[in-house]
């Protein structure tokens, strides 16, 4: 398939970003494109926007002060920014509803999603069924299989769910299907991408509704220690919760932004899914990046027990942070991400999505060599109930039926 890059309302973070896709879908983006630069700042649009978000989707999240981790690491102050308390229980939501509101405004009948971990669907099916508007969700095989729990909840929505079966049959395969689907239907149809990447005005679009997020941690850390955070750590697969914990903080250079990749069996083995600490620059789904990738420029596989960290790319914006060495990204394996989903619950009495475990697992590392008079931030992206059998039985539990 021949790629293109526009000409005109690209959008680049640095050497990182663009439009490279199909000339089928080029008239769409822009229009996309246009019609979000008409209404980010409308203020009908807005407030419609406010209004879902606080009486919808259960916003201001709580900065909730983990006191017991402190007591225990014995280091640095740690907050939760509490995502995992949103309605449908992720921070996906907040993208969606803004680009469901968008896609209102548009004329659109009909929203198409992929999704990894199926909380991105979830949330997508959520509001599709909030506006009576049609939907379908495209989700790999491996997926399906590791999230029944959500694939249900979905198809419950009134959504239809596609198992995608080509590749790997997991989150990039996802995001080719749904991709395909909206070139061979875009007169009713809005794709809701749901992390931070692909062509512009996606990553654009998703850092500004996700953003959310630390503008409210902003004001919440002022408020209950009087000064900004020293760190802010979040989870990164594509990179949408991290760029929208990030966002407010990227200009205060006195706050380290981390960012914690799935290392899955280890950095260094050929399981893993840790992209800025492994991959190469590329093209692939819309836009240049970071990739795990061979040689020959060809996607390589990867590898994660977490289906959302599970995608061998990151966002524009993070592979800019990186470069530019704004936030620094490390690589979290199986192991440690499994024994924090343990350690939280245990120890605050939350379960967490094994994607925030990651973030969690590098606060137990790094708190510890903090001073007391330090400040974490760390963001639990989403909660952990679809991933509990999964983790019974990497345990060696069985709990299906």
């Amino acid at each position: 398939m021949k790629e293109m890059q526009a000409k005109t309302d690209t959008r680049h973070y640095g050497q990182f970003g663009g439009q490279y896709i199909p000339e089928t879908l080029m008239a769409e983006l822009q229009r996309v494109a246009d019609a979000y630069d008409k209404y980010r700042n409308d203020p009908d649009f807005v407030k419609e926007l406010d209004d879902l978000l606080n009486n919808y989707a259960n916003r201001p999240s709580l900065l909730y002060y983990a006191k017991q981790m402190t007591e225990d690491l014995g280091g640095a102050k740690i907050y939760l920014k509490r995502e995992d308390l949103n309605h449908t229980g992720a921070h996906k939501i907040n993208n969606v509803i803004g680009q469901a509101l968008l896609a209102k405004r548009m004329g659109k009948t009909r929203l198409i999603a992929e999704t990894g971990a199926g909380q991105h669907g979830v949330a997508t099916a959520t509001i599709a069924a909030l506006f009576k508007m049609d939907c379908e969700i495209f989700m790999g095989k491996v997926d399906t299989e590791r999230q029944k729990l959500n694939v249900y909840r979905m198809e419950l929505l009134g959504a239809k769910v596609h198992p995608v079966t080509t590749g790997s049959m997991v989150l990039k395969d996802a995001v080719n299907a749904a991709l395909q689907e909206w070139t061979s239907r875009i007169d009713d149809t809005f794709y809701v991408m749901g992390s931070a990447v692909g062509p512009y005005p996606f990553p654009k679009m998703v850092h500004d509704f996700q953003s959310v997020i630390s503008k409210e941690s902003k004001q919440q850390i002022l408020e209950a220690e009087g000064k900004l955070p020293d760190m802010v750590v979040a989870c990164v697969g594509g990179g949408s919760n991290a760029i929208g914990s990030f966002a407010e903080y990227i200009n205060d250079p006195d706050v380290k932004l981390i960012g914690c990749e799935a290392a899955g069996k280890g950095v260094n083995t050929d399981q893993t899914a840790a992209t800025i600490e492994r991959g190469s620059v590329g093209i692939f789904h819309g836009m240049k990046s970071l990739f795990l990738q061979n040689n020959d420029g060809q996607i390589d596989k990867v590898y994660s027990i977490s289906a959302g960290l599970d995608y061998p790319g990151v966002g524009p914006e993070h592979a800019q942070l990186a470069e530019l060495k704004r936030a620094q990204y490390v690589g979290v394996t199986d192991e440690e991400a499994v024994q924090a989903f343990e350690y939280i619950a245990k120890t605050e009495g939350i379960v967490a999505a094994i994607e925030s475990c990651h973030a969690v697992a590098y606060v137990e590392k790094i708190a510890p060599k903090m001073s007391k008079d330090q400040v974490i931030i760390c963001t639990l992206s989403g909660r952990g109930d679809k991933d509990v059998a999964s983790i019974a039985k990497y345990r060696g539990v069985d709990i299906d039926e």
